[in-house]
């Protein structure tokens, strides 16, 4: 590898033979996920609806020494366009181990404001498209030969004011983890599902000044007072991908810094002392604070 790859945790070879369909690989989360299982020997096809950021993704892990990378671009709430990009993944690579059901979207509004066209756009991709992606990797591959299976939700617990289409959505994806979780297992196959709270990622540069000003003021509600990094998100899926976690399925890891946890009779309070069990760690060569954070 190059001597600017990724800087994981895991072992290097961890997933020397493997093939990984990444969903919304081109930014964000998906991206960092991408590199970080291209780094440890996985062949990475990227899936997501601009082909040009996959192909800059592309780009980025054969510049870093990862395996050959494939791009295919796909809007997920296409039931033909999501068998499709399922089959050409398998033609091109012969097999699909792992699938990290990452795509989504929303945009902030209160429950009256959204129309039912909105509701259904988000709606459809952070549920509905989620479900036909790990569908057909389970019909094409994985009951035939077992695999796993991590979907991407959010910090929904107590509701998601401000985004309940997306809460609705994700907390659908959840049980729909639990479910599948159920019934796939005879097959070998694992799934389970990562809630992110508030990560410094690429998205929050995309929301309106009004929101972003909100989620500057957020990071002193969270009880380990900071926003998390993208390579935390990714080391939990990459673990859930795992041989180690061979033995989990049907759960969901929140990587929040403990939100849901904080409590109006405690108030979140500054960090005593250092602690290397609390810092940041950011393993990703190419990351980069949102510009909404360096503003701040």
């Amino acid at each position: 590898m190059s001597a600017t790859a990724y800087r994981s945790v895991f072992r290097p070879g961890l997933f020397a033979g493997r093939v990984v369909l990444v969903t919304g690989g081109g930014s964000g989360l998906g991206r960092c996920t991408a590199h970080e299982l291209a780094a440890l020997g996985a062949t990475v096809a990227l899936a997501g609806r601009k082909v040009d950021k996959l192909e800059r993704v592309a780009a980025e892990i054969a510049a870093a020494g990862g395996p050959p990378a494939s791009c295919h671009p796909v809007d997920i709430r296409d039931e033909e366009a999501v068998t499709t990009t399922v089959a050409a993944a398998l033609a091109r690579h012969g097999r699909l181990d792992g699938l990290v059901n990452n795509a989504g979207g929303q945009f902030p509004a209160p429950l009256e404001t959204i129309s039912l066209k909105g509701w259904d756009a988000v709606v459809r991709t952070n549920l509905a498209g989620g479900f036909l992606v790990a569908r057909e990797a389970y019909r094409q591959w994985m009951k035939a030969h077992g695999g796993a299976i991590v979907n991407m939700i959010a910090d929904i617990w107590h509701g998601m004011p401000g985004m309940g289409h997306s809460g609705a959505a994700r907390a659908g994806m959840l049980n729909f983890t639990e479910t599948a979780a159920c019934e796939w297992a005879a097959s070998g196959v694992r799934v389970n599902a990562v809630a992110p709270g508030w990560i410094a990622s690429s998205g929050l540069d995309t929301y309106d000044e009004s929101m972003k000003a909100q989620l500057r003021r957020l990071r002193a509600v969270v009880p380990l007072q900071r926003f998390g990094t993208e390579s935390e998100v990714s080391a939990t899926i990459v673990f859930l991908l795992s041989e180690a976690a061979a033995f989990i399925t049907g759960t969901c890891v929140r990587i929040d810094g403990g939100v849901p946890n904080a409590r109006h009779t405690w108030p979140a309070r500054p960090p005593a002392h250092a602690s290397d069990a609390s810092a940041p760690f950011d393993g990703f060569h190419l990351a980069s604070s949102p510009r909404m954070l360096r503003d701040d």
